[in-house]
């Protein structure tokens, strides 16, 4: 292992910043998330499930190309066109839709 003056290891370095940058997809997906929770009353409870962004009471037969959707595409410069990628995002819970949100953008 490398050391840098710093005396952290590079590794740890690198372990930082992929947790900064968990960090800040998760809290702006986060923003999202509650932005549109909080429309529909049936979701006041935060469980900081995907789904939560659009009515439980009256699912949306099409999840792709909605308001959440568009949201999160402009935020994070990716593009949900995928009915399988939209899918599992609307059944992930917050932390694991910012992984995946990650690995979307690193796959562009």
């Amino acid at each position: 292992m490398r050391w840098r003056l710093c005396a952290l290891p590079l590794d740890s370095e690198r372990e930082i910043r992929i947790m900064k940058t968990f960090k800040a997809t998760y809290d702006t997906l986060y923003q999202i998330y509650d932005k549109h929770r909080r429309r529909y009353r049936e979701n006041s409870y935060d469980s900081q499930q995907m789904c939560l962004m659009w009515s439980t009471d009256d699912p949306p037969d099409i999840i792709e190309g909605t308001e959440p959707f568009c949201d999160i595409e402009e935020a994070f410069g990716i593009c949900i066109d995928d009915d399988d990628d939209a899918l599992d995002l609307y059944n992930m819970k917050l932390d694991e839709a910012a992984k995946r949100i990650i690995e979307m953008q690193i796959s562009k």
